[in-house]
């Protein structure tokens, strides 16, 4: 282990509480109370994952979160207080891979962040062996599964783990239709989640952006209208 973990949270007893169990697990984690400071660890460090608050004091998590995702692609774990649709839309629209509701569960916070810490070292390049690569090619699409990098004509697209895994999924059954209850089996099989097709197209409507791709007019990936979604064979 040994994973660098930026926790921010103006409560500094639960800032306490999660770095205690990451803590426990090996972790290093840098604990910060501001955005200010955590802005600058951000600027400072080499970090693996954050896990930040929404409702924070000056620049709110959200802020935070779409800073990072401005240089970085590491998972980003956002902490809402109110377990409201909307700031959790808000934080998957700006980046973040996964939000968990206060009060919450420890062994399911530390059950999340381990998900997400094994697919950003799964894809990292720096963990990826070359004799053991995978390759996965689709109309000017280059997707290399063992250092999670994504190009399309030549050009690199920068994809949080989530994009990419899901991105990954669809180019492997290309021709078919998978729904997004069959996307969150892929990716989030082994956590606490609520189905809700609001999370897959959130990360559906960034890799179009991405892509370059629109709803009405894709070239990539296409909405089969309450069934799924299709990359075209």
């Amino acid at each position: 282990m040994g994973e660098k973990i930026l926790v921010v949270d103006d409560e500094k007893e639960i800032a306490d509480l999660i770095a205690v169990y990451l803590e426990s697990e090996g972790y290093t984690v840098f604990k910060c109370y501001t955005s200010e400071d955590a802005l600058e660890c951000i600027r400072r460090e080499e970090l693996d994952l954050a896990v930040l608050d929404v409702m924070l004091p000056g620049q709110n998590g959200f802020v935070l979160c779409q800073k990072i995702r401005e240089k970085h692609t590491y998972p980003i774990v956002m902490l809402t207080a109110k377990d409201a649709e909307t700031d959790k839309i808000t934080g998957l629209t700006l980046g973040a891979d996964d939000y968990i509701t206060k009060p919450f569960r420890p062994l399911e916070m530390m059950a999340r962040i381990k998900a997400q810490l094994r697919r950003y070292k799964k894809y990292n390049p720096a963990s990826a062996q070359p004799e053991d690569e995978e390759m996965i090619f689709h109309w000017g699409l280059m997707m290399n599964l063992k250092t999670h990098e994504c190009t399309m004509n030549g050009k690199r697209l920068e994809l949080t783990p989530t994009e990419f895994k899901i991105l990954a999924v669809l180019c492997q059954r290309k021709g078919e239709v998978v729904s997004a209850e069959e996307l969150f089996h892929e990716i989030w099989q082994d956590e606490y989640y609520y189905k809700n097709n609001n999370t897959i197209t959130v990360h559906i409507r960034h890799l179009r952006e991405k892509l370059g791709d629109t709803a009405d007019r894709p070239r990539y990936i296409r909405t089969v209208w309450g069934v799924g979604y299709r990359l075209d064979d």
